[in-house]
């Protein structure tokens, strides 16, 4: 499941929600992605490509699900003007172990860092700024 949306979600419900009644799963495997204030962030601008943005994210979903065995996996990311410690992202996998959620996981916030059609501006004091993907992500996406 993907959703992109400018209302902040409820980690914790969205979770029960995706594992709904079944008791097959044994592991469920989550990252929330936080604004924070570094370099005098102030504020934030988050910005998609509607439509090609769900279609990424889709993918990387589809392309973990190749890789990976776990049941099922949630997208969330918000849009719009966001303030450091808002909630940005939620991914979470459902499976029956551990050890493979916690690599779906992984794997789809790596590529949702390089691959996803996002983009960011960050307001500070001095001015306003667009963010690149850092080496480091394209680092984590390139290490799979």
């Amino acid at each position: 499941m993907i959703r992109i949306q400018r209302e902040d979600f409820d980690p914790g419900a969205e979770i029960d929600r995706l594992r709904g009644a079944r008791t097959d799963l044994g592991a469920v495997t989550s990252f929330v992605g936080y604004v924070r204030s570094d370099d005098g962030v102030e504020r934030m601008a988050l910005e998609h490509y509607p439509g090609m943005t769900e279609a990424a994210l889709a993918g990387i979903v589809a392309t973990a699900h190749q890789r990976f065995e776990f049941a099922d996996a949630l997208v969330i990311h918000r849009v719009g003007e966001l303030n450091p410690g808002e909630r940005i992202v939620l991914v979470a996998v459902t499976g029956r172990h551990r050890t493979q959620t916690l690599r779906a996981c992984e794997f789809i916030i790596d590529y949702l860092k390089t691959d996803a059609p996002f983009w960011k501006k960050e307001f500070t004091r001095d001015g306003e700024r667009w963010v690149d993907a850092r080496r480091s992500d394209q680092t984590k996406r390139d290490d799979w």
